[in-house]
């Protein structure tokens, strides 16, 4: 069984990745983008692959959609496509000047790194330093992560 699923794993580790590059024409918030691609065709809606930036309506969220903003806003970008979310967004890695968004948002303070049960995420590093620097909503003792600020306070309208 344990060879079975080794195999498979790297079968699929083996696939070529799906890549988009296209210009942002939009930010929704700190995780959520629009992207035209450099062929044509309407915007795709994108989700920042192991980043959770604050709500909208949460403390640092307007902060964090304008920082995210400030550094795609118009330009081109490479999203090396993963899967769809819960809310059918296509989730990347999201490059920009050869810059990991997903990680300069965290490392700036800005999300957090995206946890799964106990995984700490893929910018658990980032997100270390940026607590450590007390950088952006880390600076806040207080600061709630989404999905606790959620169930809460419930979605923002």
């Amino acid at each position: 069984m344990r060879v079975t699923a080794l195999l498979l794993g790297l079968l699929l580790a083996a696939l070529p990745c799906s890549a988009l590059e296209g210009v942002v024409t939009r930010v929704t918030d700190g995780d959520t983008l629009w992207v035209r691609p450099l062929q044509g065709g309407k915007p795709r809606k994108l989700r920042l692959q192991g980043v959770d930036a604050p709500e909208r309506c949460q403390p640092w969220g307007a902060e964090a959609s304008s920082q995210l903003s400030a550094l795609v806003q118009g330009r081109s970008v490479r999203a090396v496509e993963g899967p769809v979310d819960d809310h059918g967004r296509r989730l990347v890695r999201l490059l920009c000047d050869d810059i990991d968004v997903g990680a300069w948002m965290v490392r700036e303070g800005h999300a957090w790194s995206y946890r799964y049960r106990r995984d700490p995420g893929p910018y658990a590093a980032e997100e270390r330093e940026a607590r450590a620097h007390r950088r952006g909503l880390f600076a806040d003792p207080a600061a709630m992560p989404p999905r606790e600020f959620r169930r809460t306070h419930g979605p923002c309208t």
